[in-house]
Protein backbone atom coordinates (compact mmCIF):
# COMPACT_ATOMS: atom_id res chain seq x y z
CA UNK A 1 0.00 0.00 0.00
CA UNK A 2 1.23 3.30 -1.01
CA UNK A 3 3.02 5.30 2.04
CA UNK A 4 0.06 8.54 1.61
CA UNK A 5 -2.59 5.57 1.52
CA UNK A 6 -1.53 3.78 4.37
CA UNK A 7 -1.30 6.99 6.24
CA UNK A 8 -4.66 8.15 5.34
CA UNK A 9 -5.98 4.66 6.14
CA UNK A 10 -4.25 4.79 9.67
CA UNK A 11 -5.73 8.03 10.42
CA UNK A 12 -9.34 6.92 9.61
CA UNK A 13 -8.61 3.91 11.93
CA UNK A 14 -7.99 6.16 14.64
CA UNK A 15 -11.25 8.43 13.81
CA UNK A 16 -13.38 6.03 14.03
CA UNK A 17 -11.64 4.48 17.43
CA UNK A 18 -12.30 7.55 18.94
CA UNK A 19 -15.34 8.30 18.18
CA UNK A 20 -16.81 4.89 19.52
CA UNK A 21 -15.30 6.11 22.94
CA UNK A 22 -18.55 9.08 22.65
CA UNK A 23 -21.18 8.08 25.22
CA UNK A 24 -23.90 5.55 23.04
CA UNK A 25 -26.48 8.21 23.71
CA UNK A 26 -24.99 10.72 21.53
CA UNK A 27 -23.83 8.68 18.85
CA UNK A 28 -26.49 8.71 16.82
CA UNK A 29 -26.41 12.61 16.27
CA UNK A 30 -22.58 12.31 15.48
CA UNK A 31 -23.39 9.83 12.72
CA UNK A 32 -25.56 12.86 10.87
CA UNK A 33 -22.37 15.40 10.47
CA UNK A 34 -21.57 13.91 7.08
CA UNK A 35 -18.76 15.71 4.27
CA UNK A 36 -21.12 14.83 1.33
CA UNK A 37 -24.12 17.11 3.11
CA UNK A 38 -21.52 19.53 3.56
CA UNK A 39 -20.36 20.02 -0.02
CA UNK A 40 -23.97 19.88 -1.20
CA UNK A 41 -25.26 22.48 0.79
CA UNK A 42 -22.42 24.93 0.60
CA UNK A 43 -21.95 24.45 -3.00
CA UNK A 44 -26.55 25.86 -2.64
CA UNK A 45 -25.21 29.32 -0.34
CA UNK A 46 -22.36 30.25 -2.54
CA UNK A 47 -23.82 29.63 -5.38
CA UNK A 48 -23.99 32.09 -8.33
CA UNK A 49 -27.87 32.03 -8.27
CA UNK A 50 -27.59 33.60 -4.42
CA UNK A 51 -25.45 36.60 -5.93
CA UNK A 52 -23.54 36.38 -2.85
CA UNK A 53 -26.59 36.84 0.10
CA UNK A 54 -25.81 40.69 -0.04
CA UNK A 55 -28.34 41.73 3.57
CA UNK A 56 -32.33 43.13 1.93
CA UNK A 57 -31.12 41.33 -1.10
CA UNK A 58 -33.17 38.31 -3.05
CA UNK A 59 -30.04 36.08 -2.82
CA UNK A 60 -30.05 36.69 1.05
CA UNK A 61 -33.74 36.27 1.14
CA UNK A 62 -33.54 32.60 -0.50
CA UNK A 63 -30.81 31.89 2.19
CA UNK A 64 -32.99 32.89 4.54
CA UNK A 65 -35.76 30.48 3.60
CA UNK A 66 -33.73 27.62 2.93
CA UNK A 67 -32.00 27.58 6.65
CA UNK A 68 -36.05 28.01 7.86
CA UNK A 69 -36.85 24.98 5.60
CA UNK A 70 -34.08 22.95 7.13
CA UNK A 71 -34.51 23.72 10.22
CA UNK A 72 -38.77 22.57 9.84
CA UNK A 73 -37.53 19.61 8.10
CA UNK A 74 -34.90 18.76 11.29
CA UNK A 75 -37.90 19.22 13.71
CA UNK A 76 -36.79 21.83 15.34
CA UNK A 77 -39.52 23.71 17.46
CA UNK A 78 -40.07 27.30 15.88
CA UNK A 79 -38.21 29.67 18.42
CA UNK A 80 -39.81 33.14 17.25
CA UNK A 81 -43.79 34.52 16.23
CA UNK A 82 -44.89 35.79 13.06
CA UNK A 83 -47.03 39.08 12.71
CA UNK A 84 -49.93 37.38 13.74
CA UNK A 85 -48.34 36.07 16.79
CA UNK A 86 -48.04 32.48 15.15
CA UNK A 87 -44.88 30.13 16.04
CA UNK A 88 -42.15 31.24 13.15
CA UNK A 89 -38.63 30.31 12.54
CA UNK A 90 -37.98 33.77 11.40
CA UNK A 91 -37.12 36.55 14.01
CA UNK A 92 -38.17 39.74 11.99
CA UNK A 93 -34.73 42.30 12.10
CA UNK A 94 -36.11 45.76 10.91
CA UNK A 95 -33.29 47.50 9.65
CA UNK A 96 -32.52 51.03 7.94
CA UNK A 97 -30.77 50.90 4.88
CA UNK A 98 -28.50 54.30 3.79
CA UNK A 99 -25.95 55.31 1.59
CA UNK A 100 -23.39 57.98 3.27
CA UNK A 101 -22.63 60.84 1.19
CA UNK A 102 -18.87 60.93 1.49
CA UNK A 103 -18.36 64.24 -0.90
CA UNK A 104 -20.59 65.79 1.85
CA UNK A 105 -19.06 64.46 5.48
CA UNK A 106 -17.47 67.13 6.61
CA UNK A 107 -16.06 68.10 10.61
CA UNK A 108 -14.71 71.69 10.66
CA UNK A 109 -12.80 73.18 14.13
CA UNK A 110 -13.63 76.59 15.32
CA UNK A 111 -10.97 77.91 17.30
CA UNK A 112 -9.46 81.47 17.72
CA UNK A 113 -12.32 83.16 15.23
CA UNK A 114 -10.75 80.97 12.13
CA UNK A 115 -12.22 77.84 11.03
CA UNK A 116 -10.57 74.65 9.47
CA UNK A 117 -12.73 72.42 7.28
CA UNK A 118 -11.57 68.87 7.15
CA UNK A 119 -13.24 65.88 4.88
CA UNK A 120 -13.42 62.38 3.54
CA UNK A 121 -10.50 60.68 3.89
CA UNK A 122 -9.26 62.96 6.90
CA UNK A 123 -12.01 62.44 8.76
CA UNK A 124 -15.15 59.34 8.33
CA UNK A 125 -18.30 58.50 9.36
CA UNK A 126 -21.82 57.43 8.36
CA UNK A 127 -25.24 57.65 10.47
CA UNK A 128 -28.53 56.72 9.43
CA UNK A 129 -30.24 60.13 10.04
CA UNK A 130 -28.54 63.50 8.68
CA UNK A 131 -26.75 65.02 11.45
CA UNK A 132 -25.57 68.63 12.11
CA UNK A 133 -23.69 68.49 15.97
CA UNK A 134 -22.44 71.70 16.45
CA UNK A 135 -20.80 71.72 20.43
CA UNK A 136 -17.57 72.15 22.18
CA UNK A 137 -15.12 69.59 22.58
CA UNK A 138 -13.30 67.12 25.60
CA UNK A 139 -10.88 64.90 25.53
CA UNK A 140 -12.16 62.03 27.42
CA UNK A 141 -8.48 59.51 27.47
CA UNK A 142 -9.74 56.44 25.69
CA UNK A 143 -13.15 56.80 26.56
CA UNK A 144 -13.70 53.94 28.91
CA UNK A 145 -15.35 53.60 32.08
CA UNK A 146 -14.68 50.23 33.94
CA UNK A 147 -15.26 50.57 37.49
CA UNK A 148 -14.01 46.48 38.35
CA UNK A 149 -10.52 48.02 37.06
CA UNK A 150 -10.99 51.18 39.39
CA UNK A 151 -10.44 52.85 35.27
CA UNK A 152 -12.57 55.58 34.32
CA UNK A 153 -12.01 58.34 31.93
CA UNK A 154 -14.99 60.12 32.85
CA UNK A 155 -14.32 60.51 36.38
CA UNK A 156 -15.18 64.11 37.53
CA UNK A 157 -15.53 65.26 33.33
CA UNK A 158 -18.82 66.95 32.84
CA UNK A 159 -19.63 65.89 28.69
CA UNK A 160 -22.81 66.47 28.88
CA UNK A 161 -23.97 68.10 25.55
CA UNK A 162 -20.67 68.36 24.48
CA UNK A 163 -18.28 66.09 21.59
CA UNK A 164 -15.30 63.76 23.06
CA UNK A 165 -12.73 63.24 21.52
CA UNK A 166 -10.92 60.06 22.61
CA UNK A 167 -7.97 57.58 21.78
CA UNK A 168 -8.77 54.22 20.27
CA UNK A 169 -8.04 50.52 21.88
CA UNK A 170 -7.16 49.91 25.15
CA UNK A 171 -4.56 51.78 27.59
CA UNK A 172 -1.39 49.01 28.06
CA UNK A 173 -2.37 47.11 25.10
CA UNK A 174 1.52 46.17 24.21
CA UNK A 175 2.02 45.23 28.00
CA UNK A 176 1.49 41.44 29.17
CA UNK A 177 0.82 42.46 32.67
CA UNK A 178 -2.06 44.89 31.46
CA UNK A 179 -5.33 44.80 33.87
CA UNK A 180 -6.76 45.20 30.97
CA UNK A 181 -6.21 41.20 29.79
CA UNK A 182 -2.89 41.58 28.93
CA UNK A 183 -1.76 42.26 25.13
CA UNK A 184 -5.59 41.16 24.45
CA UNK A 185 -8.55 42.97 23.97
CA UNK A 186 -11.59 43.19 26.50
CA UNK A 187 -14.44 44.51 25.90
CA UNK A 188 -13.52 47.96 26.13
CA UNK A 189 -11.27 48.52 23.39
CA UNK A 190 -14.29 48.70 20.76
CA UNK A 191 -15.71 51.62 19.43
CA UNK A 192 -19.66 50.75 19.61
CA UNK A 193 -18.84 50.31 23.43
CA UNK A 194 -16.93 53.99 23.30
CA UNK A 195 -19.81 55.63 21.48
CA UNK A 196 -22.23 53.63 24.30
CA UNK A 197 -20.52 55.21 27.01
CA UNK A 198 -19.93 58.56 25.60
CA UNK A 199 -24.17 58.34 24.94
CA UNK A 200 -24.59 57.32 28.61
CA UNK A 201 -22.58 60.09 29.94
CA UNK A 202 -24.20 63.10 27.93
CA UNK A 203 -22.09 63.09 24.99
CA UNK A 204 -23.46 64.22 21.56
CA UNK A 205 -20.79 63.03 19.16
CA UNK A 206 -17.74 61.24 19.57
CA UNK A 207 -14.49 61.64 17.29
CA UNK A 208 -12.10 58.59 17.75
CA UNK A 209 -8.42 59.66 17.32
CA UNK A 210 -5.52 57.18 16.25
CA UNK A 211 -3.38 56.65 19.44
CA UNK A 212 0.10 58.55 18.95
CA UNK A 213 2.36 55.30 19.65
CA UNK A 214 0.30 51.82 17.94
CA UNK A 215 1.53 48.50 17.24
CA UNK A 216 -1.44 48.04 14.83
CA UNK A 217 -3.24 49.78 11.46
CA UNK A 218 -5.76 52.38 12.41
CA UNK A 219 -8.92 52.37 11.15
CA UNK A 220 -8.44 53.79 8.22
CA UNK A 221 -5.60 51.24 7.38
CA UNK A 222 -7.94 48.31 8.22
CA UNK A 223 -10.86 49.70 5.46
CA UNK A 224 -7.90 49.38 3.20
CA UNK A 225 -6.61 45.83 3.94
CA UNK A 226 -10.38 44.32 3.53
CA UNK A 227 -10.93 43.47 0.31
CA UNK A 228 -14.25 44.69 -0.69
CA UNK A 229 -13.88 48.03 -0.26
CA UNK A 230 -11.35 48.28 -2.98
CA UNK A 231 -13.64 46.08 -5.52
CA UNK A 232 -16.69 47.93 -4.29
CA UNK A 233 -15.53 51.17 -4.92
CA UNK A 234 -17.24 51.98 -7.85
CA UNK A 235 -20.54 51.22 -6.17
CA UNK A 236 -20.16 50.86 -2.48
CA UNK A 237 -22.04 48.29 -0.61
CA UNK A 238 -25.28 50.58 1.62
CA UNK A 239 -24.73 50.87 5.37
CA UNK A 240 -27.21 49.43 7.55
CA UNK A 241 -28.42 50.00 11.13
CA UNK A 242 -30.89 48.27 13.44
CA UNK A 243 -33.92 50.96 13.24
CA UNK A 244 -34.05 50.37 17.13
CA UNK A 245 -30.27 51.07 17.34
CA UNK A 246 -28.83 51.28 20.77
CA UNK A 247 -26.47 53.86 19.49
CA UNK A 248 -28.19 57.40 19.16
CA UNK A 249 -25.12 59.70 18.66
CA UNK A 250 -22.96 59.89 15.82
CA UNK A 251 -19.14 59.16 15.50
CA UNK A 252 -16.54 59.80 13.06
CA UNK A 253 -13.08 58.50 12.75
CA UNK A 254 -9.78 60.87 12.67
CA UNK A 255 -6.39 60.40 10.74
CA UNK A 256 -3.40 61.49 13.09
CA UNK A 257 -3.21 64.89 11.75
CA UNK A 258 -6.89 66.23 12.64
CA UNK A 259 -6.88 64.21 16.14
CA UNK A 260 -3.12 66.27 16.89
CA UNK A 261 -4.97 70.03 15.45
CA UNK A 262 -7.85 69.34 18.11
CA UNK A 263 -5.92 68.43 20.98
CA UNK A 264 -3.53 71.70 20.47
CA UNK A 265 -4.62 73.52 23.40
CA UNK A 266 -4.64 70.99 25.98
CA UNK A 267 -1.49 71.71 26.92
CA UNK A 268 0.23 68.97 26.16
CA UNK A 269 1.09 66.78 22.71
CA UNK A 270 -1.45 63.06 21.95
CA UNK A 271 1.55 61.23 22.48
CA UNK A 272 2.34 62.76 26.29
CA UNK A 273 -1.13 62.34 26.88
CA UNK A 274 -1.37 58.59 25.85
CA UNK A 275 2.20 57.84 27.65
CA UNK A 276 0.55 59.51 30.89
CA UNK A 277 -2.41 57.45 30.84
CA UNK A 278 -0.34 54.32 29.92
CA UNK A 279 2.38 55.03 32.75
CA UNK A 280 -0.25 55.15 35.94
CA UNK A 281 -4.15 54.79 34.38
CA UNK A 282 -4.83 58.18 35.97
CA UNK A 283 -7.16 60.34 34.05
CA UNK A 284 -6.07 62.90 31.53
CA UNK A 285 -9.72 63.98 30.49
CA UNK A 286 -10.42 67.60 30.17
CA UNK A 287 -12.23 70.38 28.23
CA UNK A 288 -10.04 71.76 25.55
CA UNK A 289 -9.86 75.62 25.36
CA UNK A 290 -10.90 77.64 22.50
CA UNK A 291 -12.30 74.31 20.86
CA UNK A 292 -15.46 73.67 19.08
CA UNK A 293 -16.56 72.00 16.10
CA UNK A 294 -19.24 71.49 13.73
CA UNK A 295 -19.77 67.84 12.09
CA UNK A 296 -22.02 67.48 9.16
CA UNK A 297 -23.23 63.73 7.97
CA UNK A 298 -25.52 63.69 5.40
CA UNK A 299 -26.91 60.56 3.18
CA UNK A 300 -28.17 60.62 -0.24
CA UNK A 301 -30.54 57.74 0.16
CA UNK A 302 -32.60 55.95 3.27
CA UNK A 303 -34.83 53.17 3.27
CA UNK A 304 -36.74 50.88 6.07
CA UNK A 305 -37.37 47.47 5.74
CA UNK A 306 -37.04 44.33 7.34
CA UNK A 307 -34.38 41.07 6.96
CA UNK A 308 -34.27 38.41 9.42
CA UNK A 309 -33.24 35.74 12.02
CA UNK A 310 -33.60 32.28 11.37
CA UNK A 311 -34.27 30.43 14.58
CA UNK A 312 -35.18 27.07 15.75
CA UNK A 313 -34.97 25.05 18.96
CA UNK A 314 -34.09 21.70 20.49
CA UNK A 315 -35.91 21.23 24.03
CA UNK A 316 -33.69 20.04 26.39
CA UNK A 317 -35.07 16.59 28.15
CA UNK A 318 -34.85 17.39 31.74
CA UNK A 319 -37.81 20.07 33.34
CA UNK A 320 -35.56 22.01 35.63
CA UNK A 321 -33.08 22.44 33.35
CA UNK A 322 -34.73 23.13 30.05
CA UNK A 323 -35.41 26.69 30.28
CA UNK A 324 -31.68 27.02 30.77
CA UNK A 325 -30.14 27.65 26.87
CA UNK A 326 -27.00 26.62 24.78
CA UNK A 327 -26.94 29.13 21.51
CA UNK A 328 -25.26 27.83 18.42
CA UNK A 329 -25.19 30.50 15.64
CA UNK A 330 -23.96 31.71 12.69
CA UNK A 331 -24.45 34.56 9.89
CA UNK A 332 -26.01 34.24 6.15
CA UNK A 333 -25.54 37.09 4.47
CA UNK A 334 -22.30 38.48 2.60
CA UNK A 335 -21.15 41.40 0.23
CA UNK A 336 -23.21 40.58 -2.07
CA UNK A 337 -22.07 41.41 -6.04
CA UNK A 338 -20.89 44.50 -8.03
CA UNK A 339 -19.17 44.75 -11.57
CA UNK A 340 -19.93 41.61 -12.57
CA UNK A 341 -18.31 39.33 -10.45
CA UNK A 342 -20.75 37.56 -6.64
CA UNK A 343 -18.73 37.68 -3.67
CA UNK A 344 -19.60 34.38 -2.76
CA UNK A 345 -19.14 33.46 0.77
CA UNK A 346 -17.99 29.92 0.67
CA UNK A 347 -16.22 30.30 3.94
CA UNK A 348 -17.43 33.81 4.84
CA UNK A 349 -20.11 32.34 5.72
CA UNK A 350 -21.71 29.79 4.17
CA UNK A 351 -19.16 27.23 5.78
CA UNK A 352 -20.71 28.68 9.43
CA UNK A 353 -24.32 28.39 8.12
CA UNK A 354 -24.28 24.83 7.14
CA UNK A 355 -22.50 24.31 10.59
CA UNK A 356 -25.29 25.65 12.09
CA UNK A 357 -27.97 23.81 10.17
CA UNK A 358 -25.65 20.18 10.36
CA UNK A 359 -25.78 20.70 13.98
CA UNK A 360 -29.57 21.20 14.46
CA UNK A 361 -30.20 18.24 12.25
CA UNK A 362 -27.77 15.93 14.34
CA UNK A 363 -29.48 17.51 17.70
CA UNK A 364 -32.85 16.89 16.37
CA UNK A 365 -32.13 12.78 15.15
CA UNK A 366 -30.56 12.10 17.95
CA UNK A 367 -32.88 10.19 20.14
CA UNK A 368 -31.63 11.32 23.55
CA UNK A 369 -31.91 14.88 24.45
CA UNK A 370 -29.41 16.59 26.42
CA UNK A 371 -30.79 18.07 29.91
CA UNK A 372 -30.93 21.93 28.97
CA UNK A 373 -32.61 23.17 25.56
CA UNK A 374 -30.44 24.39 22.53
CA UNK A 375 -31.14 27.41 20.62
CA UNK A 376 -29.80 27.44 16.66
CA UNK A 377 -29.54 30.92 15.58
CA UNK A 378 -28.69 31.86 11.55
CA UNK A 379 -28.01 36.12 12.42
CA UNK A 380 -28.96 38.70 9.80
CA UNK A 381 -26.57 41.64 8.63
CA UNK A 382 -23.35 40.25 10.40
CA UNK A 383 -21.22 42.18 7.38
CA UNK A 384 -23.07 45.01 7.95
CA UNK A 385 -21.81 45.12 11.33
CA UNK A 386 -23.63 42.25 13.47
CA UNK A 387 -27.03 43.65 13.25
CA UNK A 388 -28.81 40.30 13.82
CA UNK A 389 -27.03 39.20 16.90
CA UNK A 390 -27.02 42.38 18.13
CA UNK A 391 -30.65 42.79 17.58
CA UNK A 392 -31.54 39.18 19.26
CA UNK A 393 -29.27 40.11 22.08
CA UNK A 394 -31.48 43.13 22.75
CA UNK A 395 -34.60 41.36 22.05
CA UNK A 396 -33.74 37.15 23.48
CA UNK A 397 -35.94 34.32 22.60
CA UNK A 398 -34.68 33.05 25.67
CA UNK A 399 -33.53 34.69 28.95
CA UNK A 400 -29.92 36.13 27.93
CA UNK A 401 -28.87 35.36 32.09
CA UNK A 402 -29.53 31.91 31.86
CA UNK A 403 -28.16 31.27 28.48
CA UNK A 404 -25.14 29.17 29.69
CA UNK A 405 -22.64 28.67 26.55
CA UNK A 406 -22.49 30.33 22.84
CA UNK A 407 -20.99 28.84 19.50
CA UNK A 408 -20.49 30.87 17.32
CA UNK A 409 -19.17 29.67 13.76
CA UNK A 410 -17.94 31.92 11.43
CA UNK A 411 -15.47 30.63 8.78
CA UNK A 412 -14.64 27.27 9.77
CA UNK A 413 -14.02 25.96 5.97
CA UNK A 414 -10.50 26.50 5.46
CA UNK A 415 -6.96 26.20 6.14
CA UNK A 416 -5.65 29.97 7.25
CA UNK A 417 -2.52 31.41 5.41
CA UNK A 418 -1.41 34.80 5.37
CA UNK A 419 -2.60 37.34 3.60
CA UNK A 420 -3.11 41.22 3.82
CA UNK A 421 -5.33 41.00 6.71
CA UNK A 422 -2.74 39.39 8.80
CA UNK A 423 0.52 40.59 7.34
CA UNK A 424 2.96 42.24 9.69
CA UNK A 425 0.33 41.37 12.01
CA UNK A 426 0.24 38.53 13.51
CA UNK A 427 1.93 35.16 12.48
CA UNK A 428 0.34 32.42 10.75
CA UNK A 429 1.43 29.06 11.56
CA UNK A 430 3.11 27.46 9.19
CA UNK A 431 1.07 23.92 9.17
CA UNK A 432 -3.02 25.11 9.59
CA UNK A 433 -4.52 21.87 8.06
CA UNK A 434 -5.92 20.85 11.32
CA UNK A 435 -6.13 23.56 13.65
CA UNK A 436 -9.29 25.55 14.68
CA UNK A 437 -9.16 29.00 16.21
CA UNK A 438 -11.18 29.82 19.57
CA UNK A 439 -11.40 33.22 20.55
CA UNK A 440 -13.03 34.25 23.68
CA UNK A 441 -11.21 32.01 26.49
CA UNK A 442 -10.31 35.32 28.51
CA UNK A 443 -13.88 35.34 29.73
CA UNK A 444 -14.59 31.71 30.17
CA UNK A 445 -11.87 29.60 30.74
CA UNK A 446 -14.31 26.92 31.73
CA UNK A 447 -15.64 26.72 28.44
CA UNK A 448 -12.31 26.58 26.41
CA UNK A 449 -11.18 23.55 29.38
CA UNK A 450 -14.71 21.59 27.79
CA UNK A 451 -13.90 21.85 24.43
CA UNK A 452 -10.21 21.38 24.89
CA UNK A 453 -11.55 17.50 27.10
CA UNK A 454 -13.89 16.85 24.29
CA UNK A 455 -11.40 17.42 21.42
CA UNK A 456 -9.48 14.41 22.76
CA UNK A 457 -12.20 12.28 20.86
CA UNK A 458 -11.30 14.62 17.48
CA UNK A 459 -8.00 15.79 17.80
CA UNK A 460 -7.84 19.03 15.95
CA UNK A 461 -4.92 21.31 17.06
CA UNK A 462 -6.75 24.36 19.21
CA UNK A 463 -5.25 27.77 18.93
CA UNK A 464 -5.87 30.74 21.23
CA UNK A 465 -3.50 33.38 19.40
CA UNK A 466 -6.39 35.94 18.70
CA UNK A 467 -7.08 36.34 22.34
CA UNK A 468 -3.33 37.36 22.90
CA UNK A 469 -3.13 40.49 19.86
CA UNK A 470 -4.82 43.92 19.29
CA UNK A 471 -3.81 44.76 16.38
CA UNK A 472 -6.68 42.72 14.35
CA UNK A 473 -9.47 43.67 16.82
CA UNK A 474 -10.75 39.85 16.15
CA UNK A 475 -12.73 39.83 19.22
CA UNK A 476 -15.08 42.24 17.93
CA UNK A 477 -15.86 41.15 14.61
CA UNK A 478 -18.02 38.71 14.70
CA UNK A 479 -21.24 37.60 15.96
CA UNK A 480 -20.52 36.12 19.50
CA UNK A 481 -19.49 39.84 20.80
CA UNK A 482 -22.79 41.21 21.74
CA UNK A 483 -23.44 38.48 23.61
CA UNK A 484 -19.82 39.05 25.74
CA UNK A 485 -21.50 42.42 26.48
CA UNK A 486 -24.49 40.24 28.01
CA UNK A 487 -22.24 38.16 30.06
CA UNK A 488 -22.75 35.14 27.66
CA UNK A 489 -19.91 32.64 27.52
CA UNK A 490 -19.56 32.72 24.14
CA UNK A 491 -16.79 32.28 21.43
CA UNK A 492 -15.97 32.20 18.10
CA UNK A 493 -14.58 29.34 16.14
CA UNK A 494 -13.08 30.30 13.28
CA UNK A 495 -10.32 28.85 11.14
CA UNK A 496 -8.77 32.01 10.25
CA UNK A 497 -8.22 34.51 7.09
CA UNK A 498 -7.16 33.51 4.05
CA UNK A 499 -6.43 35.00 0.55
CA UNK A 500 -9.55 34.57 -0.90
CA UNK A 501 -11.37 36.48 2.28
CA UNK A 502 -14.09 39.15 1.10
CA UNK A 503 -13.20 38.18 -2.78
CA UNK A 504 -15.06 37.26 -4.99
CA UNK A 505 -12.54 34.34 -5.24
CA UNK A 506 -14.05 32.47 -1.47
CA UNK A 507 -15.53 29.68 -3.31
CA UNK A 508 -17.16 26.17 -2.15
CA UNK A 509 -14.41 24.10 -4.18
CA UNK A 510 -11.84 25.39 -1.73
CA UNK A 511 -13.55 24.62 1.45
CA UNK A 512 -11.62 22.04 3.75
CA UNK A 513 -15.08 19.32 4.28
CA UNK A 514 -12.60 17.08 6.17
CA UNK A 515 -11.74 19.27 8.66
CA UNK A 516 -14.96 21.30 8.77
CA UNK A 517 -16.43 18.07 9.50
CA UNK A 518 -14.23 17.41 12.44
CA UNK A 519 -14.61 20.98 13.61
CA UNK A 520 -18.36 20.04 13.42
CA UNK A 521 -17.77 16.99 15.44
CA UNK A 522 -15.97 18.51 17.90
CA UNK A 523 -18.77 21.48 18.31
CA UNK A 524 -21.29 18.75 18.84
CA UNK A 525 -19.65 17.13 21.45
CA UNK A 526 -18.70 20.54 23.53
CA UNK A 527 -22.47 21.69 23.11
CA UNK A 528 -23.46 17.99 24.70
CA UNK A 529 -21.18 18.84 27.86
CA UNK A 530 -22.32 22.25 27.94
CA UNK A 531 -26.30 21.32 27.54
CA UNK A 532 -25.86 18.49 29.94
CA UNK A 533 -22.76 18.85 32.54
CA UNK A 534 -24.07 19.92 36.29
CA UNK A 535 -21.84 23.11 36.39
CA UNK A 536 -21.74 25.15 33.09
CA UNK A 537 -19.12 27.11 32.08
CA UNK A 538 -18.92 30.18 34.04
CA UNK A 539 -18.28 33.94 32.83
CA UNK A 540 -15.35 35.83 34.25
CA UNK A 541 -16.14 39.73 34.29
CA UNK A 542 -12.74 41.13 34.08
CA UNK A 543 -10.36 38.54 32.60
CA UNK A 544 -7.50 37.92 34.81
CA UNK A 545 -9.39 38.51 37.87
CA UNK A 546 -10.96 35.25 38.81
CA UNK A 547 -14.45 37.16 39.43
CA UNK A 548 -17.29 35.34 38.13
CA UNK A 549 -20.75 36.71 36.84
Amino acid sequence: MPRQFLAFALAASLSTASIAAVPAAEQAGLAQIREADLHADIGFLASDALQGRLSLQPGDDAAVQWIASEFAKAGLKPAATDAQGKPSYLQAVPLVEYRPDTQATRLTLKRGGKEVVWKDPDVSGSFPTDQDVSAPVVFAGYGITAPELGYDDYAGLDVKGKVVVVFDHEPQETDPHSIFNGTGNTRYATGYVKVLNAQEHGAVAVLMAPEPSHNHPSAQEVRARIGHHAEHAANPIPSQALADSALHIPSMILSADVANQLLATSGSTPAALQAAIDKDLKSRSQALPDTAISLHLHNSSRREATTWNVVGLVEGSDPKLAPETILISAHHDHDGEAGGKIWHGADDNASGTVGVVTLAHAFAANPTKPRRSILFAVFAAEERGLLGAYYLAAHPLRPLDTTRAMINFDMIGRDEQPSPQTEGLIQVPADTSNRLNLIGAAYSPDYQHTVAKENQQVGLVLDDRFDHEYALNVFFRSDQFPFVLHNVPAFWWFTGFHLDYHHPSDTAEKIDYPKMAKILKLAYLSAWQFADEATPPRFISHPGSGGAR
